[in-house]
Formats: C-alpha cells, structure tokens, sequence
C-alpha cells in the first residue's frame, strides 16, 4: 500500500474516533465530493472503524470501495429506525455505485389520487411525496397499470385533466373526455362535490383490490336503480360488477381469507453479470392479488440476506402499502429492525420472518422460481442487446474505417432561441448505451448570438480543459478519452471543432458530424459523406446519440428559459417573493396555468390575499 493511501486511512480512522456513539447514517465521498456508498449503524464511531483497518481483514468488494473513499460525513439520529429510513432515502437521493439499487428505480409509476383537491383526479407520477394525495404502487408491470386505469376510466370516470376546480365556480365547457362518459364532469357543475367523492373512493377501493367492500354496493344501487326504472344507469352498475368479478375470479385463494402478507423471493445470476432479480407475491385476504419482480444491479457483491434487508428497506419506503406479514426466502440482518421499520410505516405490527413449512414455505417457493425465470429472461434479453449493439459499433468501425470499435462514445449538440440562452451538451455511450452520470451540459458564456460553431468550440474546449485538470490531480471520470466523437451538425460545425481539438493538443481523436435532415456522417478531409443503410444498427446508435443529445441540450434551454420566464412576470409583482411564488407555481403548474386562473382561485392559494391576487391577475393580463 502506498504512503499516499496509509497517511489517507489514518486521517480517516482518526475522524472516525472523533464522531459520537450514536446511531445514525453515514455517507462515503470519493475526491470529487460523490456520495459512492451510504450506511447506517447503532453505534457510528463503531461500524467506521471497521472500514479503515487493515485491508487484508476486508471484503474485495469493500477494498475495491475504499480505494475511491476520500472523505465521510454522518448524520446522527434519535434510533436505530431513523437511520434505516434515513438511509433509504439517501440511497434514493444520491444513487451510490456500492449501495444496492433498484434498477432504474425512478421508472417504476405509481398512480396517485389528488385528495387535497376539492375534486381529486387520477395522475400517473415516478415520484411518491407527502402531498395529501394517496398513492398505488409502485407498478413494476405497466402494462398492469395501464389495464387498471382504462378500467377506472371506463367504470370509475374520474377525472385526469389539471384544471383547478373549486366548488361554486362558474361552469365550464367541458372536454371530450366527459361526452366519452370517462369523465363526471365537476367542471360543468352538474355533480355535487359529495357524489363526486363517492366516486374517487370507489375508484380507491378498486385499486386496493377491495372488490370484496365494493361490489355489495355496486348491487345495491343497481337494484335501486332498476326499482326506480333507471335501467341505463342499471346497465351501467351491472357492467362494472361484471368486470370486477371477472377480476377476482382470476384471484387465486392461497390461504385463509384473514392473511395478509408479502413474499419476497430472490434469485440472482451467477458469473460475471452482476444481476438479481427480486420477486414479491401479494396477498391480500387470502388471495393472490399482484405480483411484481424488480431488477437490482448495483451492489450485489454481498450475502443474499443483506441484498434482501436492502431491497425491502427501499421497496417499503415507497409502496402504497405494508402487509401484517412480510415472509422472506433468506435470512435478514437485523430482522427485528426492520420489522420495527415495517410497523412505523404501517401505523400496526408487522412480522417480518423465514417460513419453515407449510403453505406460505410452499407459495414462497413458487416466488422462487418465478424470480428465477424472470431473471432468465432479463439475461437472455440482455445478451441479445449486448450482441446488438457490438455488431453496431462494429459496423461504425466498418462504415468511418476505425481501427477498432468505439467502446466510448461522445456526441455534442447547441441549443438556443435565436441566439439567447444558448446551451451545449455531452453525452456518453459506453458499449453502446447511454453512461447518464458522465453527461454534462454548459451554458455558454463567449458568443453572442446564434453561432453554432463558436459555441461548439467552446463546449469542446472546456471539456478537455477540464480532462487536464482530472489527469493532474489523478481523478478518472473526464480523463478518459473517447475512442470516437460525433458533432450534432455539418462540415462548418465538424471543422470548427477539429480546429478548437487541435489547438488543445487532441485532434488524433477521430471525429464526425452527423448532418441533421440526410443523416450523413461527414469525415475530416473527406468531401463525401459516409451513408450508413437505413435501418442498420450502426444507423440506429449514432441516431439515438444525437437525440439524446438534442434531447439533454433542450431540456437544460428550457429550464433557463422558464427560469427567465417566471422571474421576469411574477417578480414585477409587489408582494411576491421567492416563497409566494414557489406556492404559486406549485399549485398551477406554470405561468400559463396561472394566466388561466381567476381571482378567486388565486385568493385560495395560502398567503395570497384577494388584494395581491387581483395584482397577480392584472399583471398576468396587462
């Protein structure tokens, strides 16, 4: 071990002694500020000496960590519960390479039911947040999502636009959706605020999957009906009690009707793919309601019990709802802790345990098998990609005449509004798919106007000034240099950057541009362009570059645009500050939703007087 490294993990182990014997959360920073791996302990100073000690008494994987590991801090809490909950959020905050991680967690929806609005609507969201609302999921299969809703719609129609509606307001005309019948209308004024209700909670009784509660009502009022010679309404009623019980038929009963539960079940892949694959099975009244499997393939260098613990942790934090049992293939580290966790988030006791016999041993074995085909699937799928998108950088090698396929690839893209707030941006392929956490962007600072070509000079020129000041201070990420770079843009936009790489030493990188309207790849010094056949993988790589690149640069514009926008209308307004407008915005969405709205609704956002809200609208409507 080198001087360099000794002297780093005696610095640490000395912080390490210094933190309190309290339970809490730790985070790992590499030298670049990154959070690379967050923990929790009962005592802190305890668990952070077990880090820095001699490495031959450490796991590979942990050694492998603590060579990148520049700096911790930590965060003290009140018990052992917090810091797992606090942990949870942090993993899903920061994303560490070293914590296990739901793949693309951030994809898994959920549908959320607005309840602190007067007349709630459905919404489809990737994020769960304390906001009033209620929340179902997350859905793994969206196809399952996607079923549930047009079942809502049709049965349940409640509504989805993002109109603010209040009771008492003037109607309105109402939209498509309404003459659908997928709609009630409360925009019209034609249903009660209390009728209106009811349907919101039948619509959560069908998504909890409590047909059991539902469907006796639904039959009540449909006799009501049909006594009263409503017989469309009656028709209606009967269609829905059709489709609900057409849906519990395909409940399978697999205990006795008062088990509630989970079963987790985990199978992961052996070799050199790290990747697990987590199955969960739920029960709910004794049938089997749902099942979901989730993918893991960050971490998984641990014993399956941790990989579990850490999956459940994560999963619990966001799931609509706990069970009275959580039944589990593995043992757990600190099963009563999570237990503990489980019960805090249930508002009841939970029970976390490994079934040894019986029916739940045997319905937890099937989870098993279904975690592993699942994750037999996703290795096949992922190998045929991975051949996929070798034979498209072997085939750009071909087609640019490159000595060896390009593992790294950077494209490069502008984006402004007739010269104002012009951005650029980078993004990287790596063997062909997108590497989202070496993506950068830049906002432009040495050209006036719209000129593409200085501002693609100056994107290239701070990217490898700033690949000099990694390579000195020993840092990785902007140090490596692509095997290949692809300018959004012409011959003008490909020799302007290859005039800005040679003077900063670097223009043996090979480079083209890809002309925006015949997807032409120019090369340096060549007049013809290289014409890759259409629909070929090689086509479809450099394709999905530049739109992830277009995409990244127009999002950022955007942003500044907004930004712009919304400073420069609301900040005329006498009275209304950062945290005013924050309200605003978040309860209309945009500047545009906020020129929709009238005084009265304005006057219902909380710190809005009528007095400032008719300032508000007149600024709005000059």
């Amino acid at each position: 071990m080198s001087g360099e490294r000794l002297e780093r993990l005696e610095r640490l182990r000395d912080l390490a002694g210094r933190v309190p014997a309290k339970p809490g959360v730790y985070l790992m920073k590499d030298a670049q500020g990154r959070v690379i791996y967050v923990g929790k302990a009962a005592v802190l100073p305890h668990r952070l000496r077990q880090y820095f000690q001699a490495p031959a008494r450490l796991t590979p994987r942990t050694r492998a960590m603590l060579r990148q590991v520049a700096d911790f801090e930590y965060i003290v809490t009140s018990n052992a519960v917090e810091a797992l909950i606090l942990e949870a959020n942090l993993i899903k905050e920061h994303t560490p390479r070293y914590n296990v991680r739901l793949k693309d967690d951030k994809a898994y929806p959920f549908v959320r039911v607005s309840l602190d609005e007067p007349f709630p609507r459905l919404q489809v969201v990737r994020r769960r947040a304390k906001d009033g609302g209620r929340y179902f999921g997350p859905y793994a299969d969206v196809g399952a999502m996607r079923e549930a809703l047009a079942i809502l719609r049709r049965f349940f129609p409640v509504r989805s636009c993002r109109k603010p509606l209040l009771p008492g307001k003037p109607a309105e005309r109402p939209c498509l959706n309404y003459h659908l019948g997928r709609c009630l209308g409360p925009c019209t004024g034609e249903v009660s605020p209390e009728e209106y209700r009811r349907a919101v909670e039948e619509a959560c009784l069908f998504l909890e999957g409590r047909h059991d509660r539902l469907v006796p009502e639904l039959r009540r009022r449909m006799a009501e009906a049909a006594s009263t010679l409503e017989f469309e309404r009656a028709a209606r009623l009967r269609d829905q009690i059709n489709v609900l019980e057409r849906a519990t038929e395909r409940q399978a009963v697999v205990a006795p009707s008062s088990v509630e539960q989970d079963l987790v079940a985990l199978a992961q892949a052996e070799g050199k793919r790290a990747l697990a694959v987590v199955q969960v099975f739920q029960v709910r009244r004794g049938k089997l309601t749902g099942r979901a499997h989730f993918l893991l393939e960050e971490g998984l260098e641990r014993e399956p019990g941790e990989i579990l613990a850490a999956f459940l942790a994560q999963h619990y934090l966001e799931a609509g709802s706990v069970p009275r049992e959580v039944l589990v293939g593995e043992e757990l580290p600190e099963p009563e802790l999570l237990a503990e966790y489980l019960s805090e988030r249930r508002g009841g006791p939970v029970v976390v345990r490994v079934p040894r016999r019986g029916n739940a041993r045997k319905l937890l074995a099937m989870a098993k098998e279904n975690a592993e085909t699942a994750l037999s699937e996703e290795l096949t799928r992922l190998a045929g990609e991975e051949a996929l998108r070798a034979g498209a950088a072997m085939a750009l090698a071909e087609a640019l005449g490159l000595p060896d396929p390009p593992r790294r690839i950077e494209c490069y893209d502008v984006s402004h509004t007739q010269g104002a707030e012009t951005v650029g941006s980078l993004v990287v392929f790596e063997d062909g798919r997108p590497k989202a956490s070496d993506y950068r962007r830049f906002r432009i600072h040495s050209v006036d106007g719209p000129d593409d070509c200085r501002s693609l000079r100056e994107v290239i020129r701070r990217r490898f000034q700033r690949a000099r000041q990694e390579t000195a201070a020993g840092r990785e990420r902007f140090a490596r240099r692509p095997d290949l770079i692809v300018v959004d843009g012409g011959k003008g936009q490909l020799s302007a950057v290859r005039e800005e790489m040679r003077l900063l030493g670097v223009d043996d990188i090979p480079t083209v541009g890809l002309a925006k309207e015949e997807e032409h790849l120019f090369r340096v010094g060549q007049s013809e362009p290289v014409i890759l056949p259409a629909g070929s993988p090689a086509l479809h790589l450099v394709q999905h570059l530049r739109d992830e690149a277009h995409r990244f640069a127009v999002s950022y514009h955007r942003d500044l645009r907004q930004k712009q926008v919304r400073g420069s209308v609301l900040d005329e307004v006498p009275g209304i500050g950062p945290r005013r407008k924050r309200e605003l915005l978040r309860r209309f969405g945009s500047v545009a939703g906020l020129r929709r709205a009238g005084v009265e609704e304005l006057s219902a956002v909380p710190g809005i007087s009528r007095a400032l809200a008719e300032k508000i609208w007149q600024t709005l409507h000059p």
